[in-house]
Parts: structure tokens; sequence; C-alpha cells
């Protein structure tokens, strides 16, 4: 049983209308377990969760696989990044990607939004990470937000 399937999560959105969407869809590999599955991708806008995470989901009528709550986190962080446009960067997402990338995290960015987000593997250098985080928030490359994180990364 390693069949994909796409797990909705139900997003609300704030005054300003972020995120700009109500729905964030995520890939996931089902489990041996009915209902549990393991997220495969980096989550944009969700709250809380980290790529590998295990779910528990639900199936609705239409067959659309929702998810229910975290079943065991991953130890990853999410971290999103937003490049400036007017920084040094000048809005590169690809640029945020390969400052990260010596440090072991990987990502993905979303063009239309012109946002990165990063997965932080729990063994990567936390210290490191955050350093280079608030480099580029100092030096006006990017701002960044911590989507998922546990008390190693609020420790480091």
């Amino acid at each position: 049983m390693t069949d994909q399937v796409r797990v909705c999560f139900a997003l609300e959105q704030d005054a300003e209308g972020w995120p700009p969407v109500a729905v964030e869809r995520m890939w996931a590999t089902t489990t041996q377990r009915d209902n549990v599955v393991v997220l495969d991708n980096i989550p944009f806008f969700v709250r809380g969760v980290a790529c590998f995470d295990v779910v528990a989901v639900n199936q609705d009528e239409a067959g659309v696989f929702w998810a229910e709550k975290t079943i065991r986190w991953s130890g990853n962080c999410t971290i999103r990044v937003i490049p400036f446009r007017s920084g040094p960067l000048h809005g590169d997402r690809q640029a945020v990607l390969d400052a990260f990338a010596p440090l072991g995290v990987e990502g993905e960015g979303v063009e239309q939004y012109g946002m990165v987000a990063l997965n932080v593997p729990a063994d990567a250098d936390l210290v490191a990470v955050k350093r280079l985080l608030r480099e580029g928030e100092e030096d006006k490359r990017w701002a960044y937000e911590e989507g998922c994180v546990g008390d190693a990364w609020e420790e480091a």
C-alpha cells in the first residue's frame, strides 16, 4: 500500500485574507493503517505540520481525504520564506533555495505567491539555519515565518 493521495487541509483566513487559499492540498502516501497517511511534501500555508508527518485523515462522500490530526510529528520543521523583490535577491526564490542547500535544507517555491517553503530536517544544524534566516531578514533579503517547529528549534 504505497499509493499517493491528495490530502486537503481546511484553512482559516485572517482579516487581511491570508492565507490566500481556503484549502491546501498536499501529497501523502497511504500506510497499512486505515485513514492514516504520511505527508510527502512541504506545506505552503498549513500551520503545525511538516513533511513526513503521520496524519489521520477522513474520506468524505466525494472521496476527498481531509486531514484530521497529526498522529506523529516527523521532527522536521517547516519554514516559509518570502524573498523581497526590492531586496538583494530581487524576489528570486531559487536564490533562497540555493542559500539553504549547503545546510541540508530543501524546499519548494511557488511563483504565484512569491514564496518558498523550506523543510528543515530534524538532524540539520538548527543553529546555522536560524542564523541564516536572521541574517537574511536583517539584510532585507527576505521575511520568514515558522510554520511548524519544535523544542529543539526553539532552543537552537
